[in-house]
């Protein structure tokens, strides 16, 4: 099992400050690439997919360095 499983199921903050939910991991049928499925958990609960890589990336805004999801530890 690839670390990343090990995360389904738990919430992140993206760094605009919404909450999500992974909910799990699939290819795309073309490229075969990696992609992180998530719900928002806020308004109507929508169900996002981007590349698992972009998911876990750290991102510079304002000359800061972050991670572009954070795990929520509770």
């Amino acid at each position: 099992m690839d670390d990343k499983e090990l995360l389904i199921g738990h919430e992140f903050r993206h760094f605009k400050g919404n909450r999500y939910r992974l909910e799990g991991f699939a290819k795309d049928s073309e490229t075969l690439e990696e992609m992180a499925i998530y719900r928002a958990l806020y308004g109507d609960g929508g169900l996002w997919v981007r590349p698992a890589k972009m998911f876990f990336e750290s991102i510079e805004r304002d000359g800061k360095t972050m991670k572009r999801f954070e795990l929520i530890e509770e």
